[in-house]
């Protein structure tokens, strides 16, 4: 798969995909050629789908500064109304 197509998977999609490739180097029956290919694509996918859950994270989190300028992520979830 095309790294082109890969970044047009959902995070579920790419996930799925990963699992498959991994269960099949595992199984080690498929040709070195092969292996390395799919090697690659896994790549491709495991970064894909790093990427998803760390931009899902920074939706939900807020960054805050305290008094000492240290940087602190708080979930969006905890917010007061005054802020």
């Amino acid at each position: 798969m095309p790294k082109d197509e890969i970044s047009k998977l959902s995070f579920e999609e790419a996930l799925a995909r990963l699992e498959n490739l991994v269960r099949e180097l595992e199984a080690g029956k498929i040709k070195l050629d092969d292996a390395v290919s799919s090697y690659e694509q896994a790549v491709s996918l495991k970064k894909l789908c790093e990427k998803k859950l760390n931009d899902a994270k920074l939706k939900i989190e807020k960054i805050e500064t305290s008094k000492n300028g240290s940087k602190n992520l708080t979930p969006l979830d905890n917010t007061d109304a005054n802020d």
